[in-house]
């Protein structure tokens, strides 16, 4: 598990800034990179796009996407990480969108987060975790560790 501060120095060392794309996080993803003094040198921006609307007007999110696949889907997540991308000046692109709590359904279930990472230069990954009905604070907590653990990967492999 990566910490915000190791990212930070990850990025640095890297000379790529960051930017982020939340939904269910609501900016906590930002909020946990900006905790460390600094910060500013990495972190571009944060865009927090909850509603639909938000995903379309400020990441471009496609409204077909969203009509077809719905915000909790790798294809949301992958339109917003390159989104943030393109609309920033940054290298890295994460984005988060899942359903924290409580509720969800059969389909959709309480605890899934779809995860998108965009790159300068390189396709863009998603993937889905389900971490399950642990509470709202803690589906969200768990987005947060785990999107900082992507784009660590992620620049741990562009070394």
């Amino acid at each position: 598990m990566v910490d915000a501060e190791t990212l930070l120095a990850l990025a640095r060392a890297a000379k790529v800034q960051i930017a982020t794309a939340e939904s269910c996080t609501g900016g906590l993803i930002a909020a946990a990179l900006t905790e460390v003094a600094g910060s500013s040198d990495v972190l571009d921006r944060g865009f927090v796009t909850y509603s639909n609307a938000a995903k379309i007007k400020m990441l471009g999110v496609a409204p077909g996407t969203l009509d077809q696949y719905g915000a909790v889907s790798e294809q949301t997540a992958r339109e917003m990480a390159a989104g943030a991308l393109h609309q920033s000046d940054a290298q890295l692109a994460v984005s988060v969108t899942g359903i924290a709590g409580p509720g969800g359904s059969d389909h959709k279930p309480e605890g899934r987060v779809c995860f998108g990472l965009a790159q300068s230069g390189k396709p863009t990954q998603t993937e889905t975790r389900d971490f399950g009905p642990l509470g709202r604070a803690q589906v969200r907590q768990a987005t947060v560790q785990h999107a900082l653990n992507l784009m660590a990967k992620a620049l741990r492999s562009a070394q």
